[in-house]
């Protein structure tokens, strides 16, 4: 009951202040534009908490519901203008509205919501790499036989340096970069500082896309001395039933090494309705086990067990100089800027499934687990998210921040807005959009749920 409340007070947190930020924005370059502002509420339903500004013009308000928050301007919606046109507007407030302000600050006021989520993500990841971060050093903990990592003579214990000239600190880095380069070669400095080596290797090209698949172990075949831990057998389940308890570390499944979480499902599933031999390591000794995966309704193996990962080395406090920080805030955003549109372009084309969007459950469940590793965790959290919100927002969607800027662009090239009848039949295909993608991706959510 706690751990929910938990997770629940972390998700209220994270969604009510990156909405406040993306709002502000609109908020603030509307107000600096000279437009005027009527009410800034963070969350719907009943007022909480209300006031007005020094100038008595802006009603701010904190409602009851925090998973949202509007700002309402003057003219800015068609549906209310009639309403408006009923009350003697002065000269100055007429001039004031939205609908007769300039294209180009009409649009200023509609990128600065996308544009403040940026902005935050790129202050909150400077103060992730001021703050210092729990990273998995870049130290190889184990090396697969016969892999492209053994064949480039990479040895278990070095310390990677760099990766194509770029000086890494965690092993995501290097993960990042295999994934990056996949088909590709690839250069790594390795050893110490007073003894570094290059060493060249190529990076195999994984069938499945390289953002769903761990590069570095499973096709490299180099991993950081990591294990496949059961953080649960379900009770009843082919693993309970087969003996497999929390806190076993997976060795090998019928004699084959596991150093992945996803190698292991892999396995598993391929042996639907058949006896599987498993290898786990129970308090330091091997024990061999005999499971029986049941076969789901896509006719893969299931053993109804949660699977997490242990790692052998223990994990180092990374903390970034002034400039660095200060320039990991820039780089960090752009690269998650960059792999997020990648991630919808792909899902999009169905390379990617759809299957891997996240709802309001995931982001709780990991807003949660983020907040009980700390403040850094929880901050670097909010950094993607926001990035996510501001990459969302710009999509060229009716209802978004991107659908605005379309309506714009037509506004500017035929020299008119379009008619109040084709915004709202538009603004109705967003809406249904909306909520169609709200309403998989919840799908998605308790599909993961109910599978463990």
């Amino acid at each position: 009951m706690i751990e929910t409340l938990h997770t629940v007070a972390a998700f209220v947190i994270a969604i009510a202040l990156l909405i406040a930020v993306h709002e502000f924005g609109h908020f603030i370059v509307a107000r600096k534009l000279g437009v005027k502002v009527e009410k800034f509420s963070i969350g719907f339903g009943p007022a909480l908490f209300s006031w007005r500004s020094r100038d008595m013009e802006v009603l701010y308000v904190i409602a009851a519901i925090p998973l949202g928050g509007y700002v309402k301007m003057l003219g800015e919606n068609p549906d209310e203008q009639e309403d408006e046109a009923k009350v003697e507007l002065s000269e100055a407030d007429k001039l004031r509205a939205f609908d007769v302000q300039a294209i180009w600050k009409r649009a200023c006021i509609a990128v600065a919501g996308p544009l403040f989520n940026f902005l935050f993500a790129i202050a909150a990841y400077m103060i992730v790499g001021w703050g210092g971060q729990s990273v998995l050093p870049p130290v190889i903990g184990q090396i697969a036989p016969a892999s492209v990592a053994e064949r480039a003579g990479l040895v278990e214990g070095e310390r990677i340096l760099s990766v194509d000239g770029s000086a890494v600190h965690s092993w995501q880095q290097v993960e990042e970069a295999a994934k990056a380069n996949a088909g590709h070669s690839m250069l790594l400095s390795v050893g110490g500082n007073d003894s570094a080596r290059q060493v060249k290797l190529m990076v195999p090209q994984p069938k499945r896309d390289p953002l769903l698949v761990n590069v570095s172990s499973e096709f490299i075949g180099m991993g950081p001395g990591t294990r496949v831990m059961v953080a649960e057998a379900m009770k009843d389940s082919p693993a309970d039933r087969g003996g497999l308890k929390a806190g076993d570390l997976i060795v090998s499944v019928e004699g084959e090494p596991i150093a992945g979480i996803s190698k292991f499902i892999e396995r598993i599933r391929s042996y639907a309705g058949q006896k599987v031999h498993v290898g786990v390591l129970r308090d330091d000794v091997r024990v061999n086990l005999v499971l029986a995966p049941q076969t789901d309704s896509k006719g893969f193996g299931r053993i109804g067990a949660k699977m997490t990962t242990k790692t052998m080395i223990s994990p180092e406090i990374y903390h970034m100089g002034l400039v660095e920080g200060f320039a990991y805030g820039f780089t960090r955003t752009w690269q998650m800027t960059s792999m997020t549109f990648s991630v919808l372009g792909k899902m999009i084309t169905a390379s990617i499934s759809p299957k891997n969007l996240g709802g309001p459950i995931a982001i709780a469940q990991i807003a949660g687990k983020t907040a009980e590793l700390g403040l850094i965790a929880f901050i670097s959290f909010l950094a993607l998210i926001s990035v996510n919100l501001g990459v969302l927002n710009l999509l060229p969607v009716p209802v978004l921040d991107g659908g605005h800027l379309v309506y714009l662009s037509i506004e500017k090239l035929f020299g008119k807005p379009l008619s109040p009848r084709m915004m709202e039949r538009t603004q109705m295909v967003g809406i249904i959009l909306i909520a169609a993608l709200m309403i998989f991706a919840f799908y998605n959510d308790i599909a993961r749920w109910m599978q463990g």
